[in-house]
């Protein structure tokens, strides 16, 4: 699927709402030269109970976390994030989006601290369908084990989600394509299976999900947090623990989570097939369950939805 943006007339940046084309940085601010940004990405989904966006304070919470890590200062509370993201979809008249705030060090001292400069805050917000395309929903993606691997613990901070951090995914990712694959996995510094370029990785053996552990090369998914406890819910069994790279190859299902990705089935790896190359029935169950929720159909016991 094309990830080329529909624009929308609006976006939130530091405090009220500026036309899309106004959204500007300048080529020498922080956030460009170096990379200093952090940023969420968040799904606002149509229930059938009006627009909700899913798990907001989870993401902003995260996105504050962020940026106590890289030591930016931001000026808004969750609380005050939380406004923002709603005003920004409902100002857009959007019924379901995408939603990217993102805090970044703007222009000023041409340092690699620029700690004097200001910190620009935004709220954008897009229509965006699968970010894998059908094919992931319907039957399933072609992935490989990357060439790159995530970087170690204590060499960038794998609890941020910080731009920068993006090289890595972008090279994963782009390792994956000129391959001819639909997406990739990389493996730690250590062989072991850390994430997708952009989401978090589960395998099912024996019936029970098996999962890497957050260990500083992988991102603590809010999905990957909304799995684990749809899986309580369903009674299935979740186990926390190193994955080596040949346990892919004979898993009996394999799936990606991720708030762009949601919930999609890997069906080989390596040109290795994954169980019988179908999406399994862990996997059928765990996206239904997902699907339930962010359309309205079962109620919010977990309290997940946001109504803007």
């Amino acid at each position: 699927m094309s990830a080329f943006v529909k624009e929308s007339a609006l976006i939130w940046h530091n405090g009220r709402l500026i036309p899309w084309k106004d959204a500007t940085v300048h080529i020498l601010s922080t956030a460009v030269q170096f990379g200093s940004s952090v940023f969420e990405g968040i799904r606002c989904y149509k229930t059938k109970n009006g627009s909700a966006i899913f798990r907001l304070p989870e993401h902003l919470k995260r996105l504050h976390q962020s940026c106590r890590i890289y030591r930016i200062d931001l000026a808004y509370s969750v609380a005050d994030l939380v406004d923002a993201c709603r005003v920004t979809v409902r100002e857009n008249g959007m019924e379901a989006c995408y939603i990217r705030p993102m805090v970044l060090r703007g222009y000023g001292d041409m340092g690699m601290a620029s700690t004097v400069n200001p910190i620009e805050t935004y709220v954008t917000a897009w229509e965006w369908g699968n970010y894998l395309g059908q094919d992931g929903e319907q039957i399933g993606l072609d992935v490989c084990v990357s060439s790159w691997n995530r970087p170690a613990p204590n060499t960038s901070p794998g609890l941020a989600k910080a731009a920068g951090h993006y090289n890595n995914a972008q090279l994963i990712k782009l390792d994956a394509l000129a391959k001819g694959f639909a997406e990739a996995i990389a493996l730690s510094p250590d062989g072991l299976v850390s994430e997708g370029s952009g989401q978090n990785v589960f395998a099912v053996i024996d019936g029970a999900l098996v999962t890497s552990p957050i260990n500083g090369t992988n991102l603590s998914g809010i999905t990957r947090d909304t799995v684990i406890k749809l899986a309580a819910d369903l009674g299935i069994a979740v186990i926390e623990r190193p994955i080596p790279r040949e346990l892919l190859y004979v898993a009996d299902e394999l799936f990606y989570t991720g708030t762009a990705t949601e919930i999609v089935s890997i069906r080989s790896v390596d040109h290795i097939k994954v169980g019988d190359g179908k999406i399994g029935p862990v996997t059928r169950s765990l996206h239904s369950a997902f699907q339930d929720i962010i359309t309205g159909t079962v109620p919010d016991r977990h309290t997940w939805l946001t109504s803007i």
